[in-house]
């Protein structure tokens, strides 16, 4: 319970520091780009293939219960809800867990087993400031961005398949699944992200920062921080679901 609470403190006091930093505007705004760059721009074709087939074999299962019942023309509603709603933030927090998360906790993990860190500090810099804070603004604002690519070309993939294999009038397809979204459902997805980016950046800097064992540590803090991602993700997705709808 001891080591449970003191993990607690640890990621609070760590987040509480970095949005001090933030607000206090003392994050490098070329750092920020640079890691935007890193973390979410050469994420976007693992997220757009990932997402694409998705929407297409959500379609596709979805049709085949939905023909029996003469409601094959319901299947861009159901996917609106379930790719805006859902598959879209969520498959985008995984994404970007299993390969900005790594990347994040191996690379702090390095500079921390090779004392880089510790030269941060003895430069009178924290490394808070110089490391965490530039990655956690990039995260925060890339993993939104990248869903909203996730939800077009999940939607997109769908309605390739709802077309061209079930048969659907591309017309009542958009119809439908247009004018069931709301406003209010495009924004929770987005904030979704958000939140989801934070839980990513937070797992990855904790696990990079605690590393130790040399290399064997590394890989240790690298895994520790996508199963940490992966399962914050999940967990507050499903409360948020609950507070929002």
């Amino acid at each position: 319970m001891i080591k449970f609470f003191e993990k607690i403190g640890s990621v609070t006091r760590l987040l509480f520091e970095t949005l001090y930093y933030i607000f206090r505007g003392d994050v490098e705004f070329k750092s920020v780009v640079n890691q935007m760059v890193a973390l979410g721009v050469k994420s976007i074709p693992l997220v757009l293939v990932i997402s694409g087939f998705t929407g297409m074999v959500f379609s596709l299962q979805v049709a085949g219960q939905l023909e029996r019942f003469g409601a094959a023309s319901l299947i861009g509603q159901l996917l609106s809800i379930a790719i805006i709603r859902e598959l879209g933030p969520v498959l985008t927090g995984v994404v970007v867990a299993g390969r900005a998360g790594s990347a994040i906790a191996a690379e702090l993990g390095t500079m921390k087993i090779t004392e880089q860190v510790d030269a941060l500090r003895a430069l009178a810099t924290s490394p808070v400031q110089y490391l965490i804070a530039p990655r956690f603004v990039a995260c925060v604002i890339m993993v939104p961005v990248l869903t909203i690519f996730s939800n077009i070309i999940g939607m997109f993939g769908g309605y390739l398949v709802a077309v061209n294999q079930v048969g659907v009038i591309p017309k009542v397809f958009y119809e439908s699944s247009i004018n069931f979204l709301r406003p209010y459902d495009l924004c929770c997805s987005l904030l979704k992200a958000a939140v989801f980016g934070i839980i990513i950046v937070i797992a990855g800097c904790v696990s990079g920062l605690k590393t130790h064992r040399g290399a064997q540590g590394v890989g240790d803090s690298t895994i520790a921080a996508v199963v940490n991602g992966m399962i914050g993700i999940f967990v507050v997705n499903y409360f948020l679901s609950a507070l929002m709808w």
